[in-house]
């Protein structure tokens, strides 16, 4: 079944930010990204998933290792998801030929991050993005995340890109709502929450969805307070949103979202549960513990281990 999109929701609701599978060796295990994407497309309702983000381990992942994972999630799933592809970096010609490369392995959109560590003005800003959605036809979601850019996209700025007809819409980590009602209100630019913590209330000021981290564990959990919140069930989309309060605060307030994901992915058994690349480390047997807890909590079913025998 092909993925339904709208204008209101060009990529889809409910979409997560996949994180990169790797094998004992480092290599990128491209079996299991096929896997995971099957998984979370199949039976954890998804619309969409971002591959080669920030989730995704994209800062020590290989150009070419980029578009062969680009290329094994397209065929796993592409006829059933909007795939959208990370493409942002520090270095515009670098982002440049990343969105191309995007293009040509068949994604659908392009996810484009704040440039960081060099931390452009607003008029650099404008020049990276306009040049990275001039390179391609594919519709582009811009990443205001200043928190680890360290310069957020202004509202100002927000509503000039919004003249490009491929800038289509924002994943915000920044945490403004007022700010972005005024941008939602004199333009179309779509938004979807880029922070767990915050997916209800986004949908409150009219998000269109969300480009979630937890969604690889409670995909249909948030798909379901979408259409609860779209339905007018409110009472029920908050219902949601506190029974999922253990969940998101173990994945995302302990630790790096890819650690955290990777560790619980790793208790439900499922693809992508394997190591990290350098500087990420794997949780710890402590974390691990915590986290099983927590999930177990926010009523997800985390499969048994057997504990061996204590001597008496």
């Amino acid at each position: 079944m092909a993925p339904s999109t709208t204008t209101d929701a060009p990529f889809g609701r409910m979409l997560t930010a996949m994180v990169t599978p790797f094998l004992p060796d480092g290599g990128v295990d491209y079996d299991g990204a096929a896997r995971l994407a099957t998984h979370l497309v199949d039976e954890r309702r998804h619309d969409g998933l971002v591959v080669n983000g920030t989730t995704g381990e994209s800062p020590t992942t290989s150009d070419d290792e980029k578009r062969d994972l680009l290329r094994a999630v397209i065929e796993a799933v592409g006829d059933r998801a909007v795939i959208v592809a990370g493409a942002g970096t520090n270095d515009t010609e670098h982002s440049l030929k990343l969105a191309r490369q995007a293009e040509a392995a068949g994604a659908q959109g392009l996810l484009v991050v704040t440039p960081y560590y060099n931390k452009p003005p607003q008029e650099g800003l404008v020049r990276h993005f306009t040049a990275v959605a001039d390179a391609t036809g594919l519709p582009t979601m811009l990443y205001d995340i200043p928190g680890r850019t360290g310069v957020p996209i202004q509202n100002d700025t927000l509503q000039l890109l919004a003249e490009h007809p491929r800038i289509v819409a924002v994943k915000d980590a920044k945490g403004d709502l007022f700010g972005a009602s005024r941008v939602m209100a004199a333009t179309d630019l779509v938004w979807y929450s880029g922070d767990d913590n915050l997916n209800l209330p986004w949908l409150s000021v009219g998000a269109a969805g969300f480009v979630s981290v937890v969604g690889h564990v409670v995909g249909i959990e948030l798909h379901e307070m979408i259409d609860a919140y779209r339905a007018g069930e409110h009472g029920r989309a908050l219902d949601i949103h506190r029974r999922l309060l253990p969940v998101v605060t173990a994945i995302m307030t302990r630790t790096q979202g890819a650690i955290a994901v990777k560790a619980a992915l790793n208790l439900l058994g499922l693809p992508g549960g394997g190591p990290l690349r350098a500087p990420l480390v794997e949780a710890t047997p402590e974390f691990a513990a915590r986290l099983r807890e927590d999930l177990t909590i926010g009523g997800v079913k985390v499969p048994e281990i057997a504990m061996p025998e204590v001597a008496r």
